[in-house]
């Protein structure tokens, strides 16, 4: 598939996309990156579960392997953010405390971060049920489910909050898209 020149002209920044298990934050993401892809912008989606799956699958869902893997996936957002690229990362990062320590980290090396809520309810999330994993717990299969039986602390203040629930894919990914056009990023 061909597309138009990248243009490398604008500034990288790291989108972090947070909110529950089938709120909807990937589809966001992908969605919004070929559309900026289009337009010749370098974009990168750093899924949280492609990531674990392909880089660090040792990792459980213990609050300490929880932080660890967000701060590692934040690391790499970091670096390719401070190289000029768009970084779209929709990962549940449950903890504020972890979350912070990306913020910090972008802080300290001057690249641009925003904080994304995709704030849609867990009894919504349930019924959308996207990897089966509201079932699967349902079922007794899987325990710490986050927002079911283990903690998501959603953002005090994020930059943008999508509520997916009461909009469609193309409305959310457009308020997405004028939030990184008013911070320059789009």
């Amino acid at each position: 598939m061909e597309s138009g020149p990248v243009c490398t002209c604008w500034p990288g920044a790291t989108v972090w996309i947070t909110g529950l298990p089938s709120a909807g934050k990937t589809t966001i993401a992908t969605t919004l990156a070929t559309r900026l892809r289009g337009s010749g912008r370098r974009v990168e989606v750093l899924d949280g579960d492609q990531v674990r799956a392909c880089l660090y699958s040792g990792l459980g869902f213990s609050r300490e392997d929880r932080h660890t893997h967000v701060r590692r996936v934040g690391m790499m957002a970091e670096v390719l953010a401070r190289n000029d690229v768009l970084v779209l990362v929709p990962v549940i990062a449950p903890y504020a405390d972890s979350r912070a320590a990306v913020r910090a980290r972008h802080h300290r090396s001057g690249t641009r971060f925003l904080e994304v809520h995709v704030a849609t309810p867990v009894e919504v999330c349930a019924r959308r049920d996207v990897k089966g994993l509201y079932a699967r717990r349902s079922a007794g299969e899987i325990s710490a489910l986050t927002g079911v039986d283990d903690p998501y602390e959603a953002p005090e203040d994020p930059d943008l909050v999508i509520a997916a629930h009461q909009q469609d894919v193309d409305a959310s990914v457009a308020a997405l898209r004028a939030l990184l056009t008013t911070k320059g990023l789009a």
